[in-house]
């Protein structure tokens, strides 16, 4: 299964496969990236992963808790140390979801394999935005990226 589609962040909860773990690209752009093909665009500004019982579904909320103003995700609080306005920036945020299929709370050596493989390919999702732009997402780039 590839990325999804880009949506808004608004809409972020309509991504299908959300109960499941897997790493997740949120782009800031001025262009309407709505129901466009995942792409590898400069406007990724944020590359992450989870393999919480949460899955995607929990972790873009601990990311959105986090842009609103409470605590819970590193990576968000480096985009609102730039980025202070909430309504401002989700009318510019999208996001794109690549889910494994898996039980994160099995001890079975598949599922397990599979949660290395989650690790993984954020790594691999790295190595190819810097291929590309030789550079780490903005607010991936912890010595560049301050936190609020």
């Amino acid at each position: 299964m590839p990325f999804s589609k880009w949506i808004k962040w608004s809409n972020r909860n309509n991504l299908s496969d959300l109960k499941s773990p897997g790493v997740y690209a949120i782009s800031y752009s001025k262009t309407n990236l709505e129901n466009n093909n995942f792409d590898w665009i400069k406007d990724i500004i944020y590359i992450g992963m989870t393999n919480s019982r949460g899955g995607l579904q929990s972790r873009l909320q601990q990311f959105d808790n986090t842009i609103s103003g409470k605590q819970g995700h590193g990576g968000a609080q480096r985009v609102i140390f730039k980025h202070t306005n909430y309504n401002k920036l989700i009318t510019n945020l999208y996001v794109s979801v690549f889910p494994f299929s898996c039980d994160v709370t099995s001890n079975k050596a598949e599922d397990l394999l599979i949660m290395g493989k989650v690790a993984e390919f954020e790594y691999i999702c790295f190595a190819e935005y810097v291929k590309r732009f030789n550079h780490l997402p903005e607010f991936n780039d912890k010595k560049k990226s301050p936190k609020k």
